[in-house]
């Protein structure tokens, strides 16, 4: 990745080359949104606008063939990349994720085919467990939110990545520090929570948008446990078990109320680096 940025970073020449072939491979295509948001990080909007029309001609490409989903990845990066450079905060900038998760749900609901397709190969798994009607629609329901909040989380993940690269050239461990210090203040928890609970029940809010309501405080628990083991020196053992451990649904809830807990805590500021 350091050597994309290098190249990417070159010069306009190198990043339109760059952004024209990703955007040519399926799944690569998704460093296609990276490109520009580095380039958004470090050279602003007037330099990126550039960049990003050649970047939207080979996922619109892709667009017109029938999956409109790297376009509106290409498009919302590249605002969190905007709102990444102006703000300096982590916390809008998760927040104003959610609006990438949402666009991909709003697609797949008015553009099914991929959905049908995925509930025709789960059939068998459906009619073993009985079920029907009304209990597949609410479960069709649940997995179009979750394709949506994977589309967030990944969107989030791959700004972070853009953020890395431009750390690695220009500013060495700034991202470390920055990752560390990310952390979703009181207000806003309590706002996302409050959210999380009109959700739980139905009511004004989908039951599935739960997913995109706890993304960003699950990655504000993930950064207090990076934050954690860098200042009490401990090893990197500690984070290869956390993220093996963090696949199940029970460690991704503790994840989360630690990051609540953080939102009036804040650990950070109470834990001692060890002499």
């Amino acid at each position: 990745m350091r050597g994309l940025a290098e190249f990417v970073m070159t010069g306009r020449k190198q990043a339109i080359m760059a952004v024209l072939l990703l955007g040519l491979i399926p799944l690569v295509n998704l460093l296609n949104p990276v490109v520009v948001g580095l380039v958004m990080l470090r050279k602003g909007v007037s330099e990126a606008s550039i960049i990003l029309a050649w970047a939207i001609l080979p996922v619109g490409g892709w667009a017109i063939a029938g999956d409109i989903v790297p376009l509106i990845m290409l498009i919302g990066i590249s605002g969190l990349s905007l709102l990444l450079r102006e703000t300096e905060s982590w916390e809008f900038t998760l927040l104003a994720a959610i609006a990438i998760g949402i666009a991909v749900e709003i697609y797949l609901r008015v553009r099914p085919a991929m959905l049908d397709l995925m509930f025709q190969q789960l059939g068998p798994y459906l009619d073993s467990n009985n079920l029907q009607g009304m209990q597949i629609e609410e479960f069709r329901e649940l997995v179009t939110s979750f394709i949506g909040s994977v589309y967030m989380f990944l969107a989030v993940v791959l700004l972070m990545l853009a953020r890395w690269m431009q750390a690695v050239l220009y500013n060495p461990g700034g991202f470390k520090q920055e990752f560390h210090q990310l952390r979703i203040k009181q207000t806003v928890a309590l706002g996302l929570m409050a959210l999380t609970l009109l959700a739980n029940f139905d009511i004004v809010i989908p039951s599935g948008w739960v997913l995109y309501l706890v993304l960003p405080m699950l990655f504000s628990g993930v950064a207090l446990v990076h934050a954690v083991v860098a200042k009490k020196q401990m090893s990197g053992m500690w984070l290869v078990v956390f993220y093996a451990v963090i696949m199940f649904p029970l460690a991704v809830q503790i994840v989360v109320l630690l990051a609540l807990i953080d939102s009036w805590y804040d650990f950070r500021t109470r834990i001692k680096t060890p002499v």
